[in-house]
């Protein structure tokens, strides 16, 4: 049991990852003020370590991770560029990605509590994304 629900632990990880880069990628070109930019391209360097060592982990599994579903990046990037059509803001920019972040917290803190036989070096992980989404959020607040 704890093997397997480290793996999933992990794997859901890697899509949540996945999907905050993705994220951050979409919008880090439109955002006008360069403290925002240098925000977001501050958290997209510490996804990509976590990512790092997320894939070492999965490694030791013989395990290729997960990537997210098609649709959900398909939503994610029609919902962004619907938004900055229509409100080309740094505001609209700091919205999207707090609710993307919000989102990711919830769905991460749900796996964690699921896959509780999970390991604890899995667990940390996921601890780990979960506050860097949360001061992702938080570092936001000001542009809303």
């Amino acid at each position: 049991m704890v093997h397997q629900d480290t793996i999933r632990l992990l794997r859901e990880c890697d899509a949540g990852i996945q999907m905050g880069v993705l994220a951050i990628d979409q919008v880090m070109d439109r955002a006008q003020d360069d403290a925002m930019r240098a925000l977001l391209s501050k958290s997209r360097r510490e996804h990509e370590h976590l990512q790092k060592s997320l894939q070492a982990a999965l490694d030791r599994f013989s395990d290729a991770g997960k990537h997210p579903p098609m649709m959900a990046r398909a939503m994610s990037t029609v919902k962004t560029n619907m938004e900055l059509l229509v409100s080309p803001t740094d505001a609209a920019i700091a919205e999207l990605i707090t609710d993307g972040c919000a989102m990711g917290i919830k769905s991460l803190s749900k796996y964690l509590n699921q896959y509780a036989a999970a390991d604890e070096s899995a667990k940390d992980v996921c601890k780990k994304l979960i506050a860097l989404e949360e001061q992702l959020a938080k570092s936001l607040r000001g542009y809303l």
